[in-house]
C-alpha cells in the first residue's frame, strides 16, 4: 500500500443529495466517492483501487444558489443503436422543447486535502507496485490527468496539486460537527443492481478519518 495527497480546489462544487429527488443540494463537504474520482481521472488501471482513508477540509464552507436550465431528456438507446447499425441517424435534443428550469445549492470556493492508498489489486500491480506509484506521482506533479477532474459535476472542474509534505502545509479549517449521514461509495458487486453505501460523518478540526467510519447500506 501507497499513500498520496492531493490538495483540491475549485470555484464551485456540487456533491448531490441522493434524497433530494428534483433539485440538486450538495452535501456540506466533498463525499468519499468523489475524492475517489479525482485520483482516478489521473490515474486509473484495472490492476489498483483507490481507497480514501482522509479528508480535511481547507476552507469555510459556504453556500450559493443558482437557478439553471437543464434538459430533462436524454438520447434513446434504441436510436443510437439504429444509427450506430445505419451509420446515420438523427440524435439531435430539441433544448427549447425539452428544457427545465431548476435550482441547485452547491458549495462554492471549496479546498481539500485528499489522502488515499493506491492498491494492486491485479497480478501486475502486485509484480511491480513501484511502476503504478512512480506512474502517479509523475502524472500528478506535472498536473496530467486522463480526463479532467471535477466536483461533483463535470462543470465544476476541479484544479489538484500533489502534497509531499502533508505535516508542512496550512491546518485544516478549525470546526468541528456532525455532518449526517453521507454517501460513502456504490458497490458495484452486482453490476446491474448497484447499492449505495453510508456513513456517518462527523467532522473534526476539519478532518474526516474515514478509517474510523461505519459502513453501511
Amino acid at each position: 500500500m501507497t499513500s498520496f495527497c492531493l490538495e483540491v480546489s475549485g470555484d464551485f462544487a456540487c456533491f448531490t443529495r441522493p434524497e433530494m429527488k428534483v433539485e440538486r443540494v450538495s452535501y456540506d463537504v466533498i463525499t468519499p466517492s468523489a475524492a475517489r474520482s479525482v485520483f482516478e481521472a489521473i490515474l486509473w488501471k484495472p490492476a489498483i483501487r483507490w481507497e480514501v482513508r482522509r479528508i480535511e477540509v481547507l476552507k469555510p464552507i459556504k453556500w450559493i444558489s443558482v437557478r439553471r436550465n437543464e434538459v430533462s431528456a436524454k438520447a434513446s438507446v434504441r436510436n443510437a443503436q439504429t444509427a450506430m447499425n445505419a451509420g446515420q441517424g438523427n440524435l439531435a435534443l430539441y433544448i427549447e422543447d425539452d428544457r427545465q428550469q431548476r435550482a441547485g445549492l452547491f458549495l462554492r470556493d471549496v479546498a481539500y486535502r485528499l489522502h488515499a492508498e493506491l492498491l494492486p489489486v491485479g497480478d501486475d500491480a502486485r509484480a511491480n507496485p513501484a511502476k503504478y506509484r512512480e506512474m502517479f506521482q509523475r502524472r500528478a506533479e506535472k498536473g496530467q490527468c486522463v480526463n479532467q477532474p471535477y466536483l461533483g459535476c463535470r462543470e465544476f472542474a476541479a484544479r489538484f496539486r500533489l502534497v509531499t509534505d502533508p505535516g508542512s502545509e496550512v491546518p485544516a479549517l478549525p470546526e468541528s460537527r456532525d455532518l449526517g449521514w453521507m454517501l460513502y461509495d456504490m458497490d458495484f458487486a452486482a453490476v446491474d443492481d448497484p447499492k449505495p453505501h453510508f456513513f456517518r460523518a462527523d467532522l473534526q478540526n476539519g478532518v474526516i478519518d474515514l478509517t474510523q467510519a461505519q459502513v453501511t447500506a
